[in-house]
């Protein structure tokens, strides 16, 4: 296990602003959030952007709103590793006078040794060799001047005092060269630990092709961040054998090392779907309508909230199951066809008298009498008459629960929809 129990643990996420923040960087900022804030220890924010190219300051932007988003607070930085470029220089100065290094066609190389291997202890893979005869001298400055990523990743390490680094597997085989980079300079290396890959249900390396690939992705989809820290943390993390849902609070508490597993983890998009399903029942109904609008941007009625709460499982699935509240859907005709054949007409009419007069308030109660009652006397299935009713005042078949639905949208909204998808039936020749 990787001892985080100093007076002042210091650990660090460091994503290169290539591009988005994917999934699996986004784990590796959590663990290392909840690693710090579990220990009473610092989370350090550095970019990593000396891929001048691709660097740019949009990209940086994207990654710091995806963090601001799953509300993973730094207490240091952002960082730049470019700007740090002439301490970099100065290093690698240093390490050619003290004949670590050497120079080679413009370029610096440090001194691999020809016998011997470097071995890390990782906290999650234990003991790890890396045969100096495997390794050759390598590059750590361009001819150009700059400096290259093993050689800036050291001396940043260093620099900030990151007593763990917590990382994607990925990184391994950079790792035994900045530690013969910090021993190099008589430093000793932080503590490393390198987490697994992630795969998709197929097996393969998590893409694009399983759904969501980014942090954006999942906002846009309508996920929660606190369901998707929650269903982060448990990619390769476990506490126990039982236990799914867990408060930030109690992920600060309760995740180690330890518990990480050396294989792949594999992020299933559905399964993410029906734990932000949870979530979404559990907000409170105000709360979720203030979520509703800002992803949205538009109004949201409060009885719109209160008949899709129990349905959704994303933010997203709001508008399919609610908008008819608000404005007219386009109309599925093959739907309208299906539900008006064996004398639907005759079924809906009797469902829009019963609905006409209802007494008073016009409630889910008083709307479920009404349309049970036309059940009853027609001597019918429910959806016999419920679903002429569904397709009639939303325009398809799947919405929140039909007596919900009609009390929400109000009696005279309610019989104008149901006319007008009565002249639809007369117009078709039903």
């Amino acid at each position: 296990m990787m001892n985080v129990d100093l007076p002042s643990p210091r650990l660090r996420f460091a994503p290169s602003p290539t591009g988005v923040l994917h999934i699996g960087g986004a784990r590796t900022a959590l663990y290392n959030w909840l690693l710090a804030r579990g220990s009473g220890g610092t989370f350090v924010l550095r970019i990593e952007d000396t891929d001048r190219e691709r660097s740019t300051p949009e990209n940086v932007e994207q990654i710091l709103d995806a963090l601001r988003w799953l509300e993973l607070d730094w207490d240091e930085g952002p960082y730049s590793q470019w700007e740090r470029r002439d301490r970099h220089g100065e290093v690698v100065e240093r390490l050619v006078d003290g004949g670590h290094a050497y120079e080679d066609e413009g370029a610096v190389r440090l001194r691999v040794p020809d016998a011997g291997e470097t071995v890390i202890h990782d906290a999650i893979r234990g003991d790890i060799a890396f045969p100096h005869s495997a390794i050759k001298d390598f590059v750590i400055r361009r001819s150009d001047g700059s400096p290259l990523y093993n050689l800036a990743v050291a001396v940043d390490d260093l620099d900030m005092g990151i007593t763990h680094v917590v990382r994607g597997d990925d990184h391994i085989s950079n790792t035994p060269r900045q530690v013969m980079i910090l021993r190099a300079l008589s430093e000793e290396p932080p503590a490393y630990a390198h987490l697994p890959l992630l795969h998709g249900p197929d097996g393969k390396k998590l893409s694009k092709r399983h759904g969501a690939a980014s942090v954006q992705d999942l906002r846009e989809a309508g996920y929660l961040p606190e369901a998707v820290r929650n269903y982060i943390a448990l990619l390769g993390w476990g506490y126990d054998e039982s236990t799914t849902f867990f408060t930030t609070e109690e992920l600060i508490e309760r995740f180690d090392l330890s518990r990480v597993s050396k294989n792949p983890a594999v992020f299933d998009e559905q399964k993410l779907r029906w734990m932000n399903g949870r979530y979404l029942r559990e907000l409170d109904p105000d709360d979720l309508r203030r979520r509703l609008e800002e992803l949205t941007g538009r109004e949201v009625p409060p009885e719109a909230v209160a008949i899709t709460q129990e349905k959704m499982q994303t933010l997203t699935d709001f508008w399919p199951l609610a908008g008819f509240l608000v404005q007219r859907g386009p109309f599925d005709d093959r739907a309208w066809a299906r539900v008006m054949r064996d004398s639907g007409p005759e079924r809906l009419r009797a469902a829009r008298d019963a609905l006409e007069h209802a007494g008073e308030p016009f409630d889910v109660e008083r709307v479920e009498a009404a349309l049970r009652g036309v059940v009853e006397r027609l001597g019918v299935k429910p959806k016999d008459v419920f679903q002429p009713v569904r397709v009639a005042i939303t325009g398809t078949t799947v919405s929140p629960g039909i007596f919900e639905s009609v009390a929400a949208l109000g009696r005279e909204e309610t019989l104008a929809r149901i006319d007008e998808a009565l002249r639809r039936a007369s117009g078709t020749g039903h």
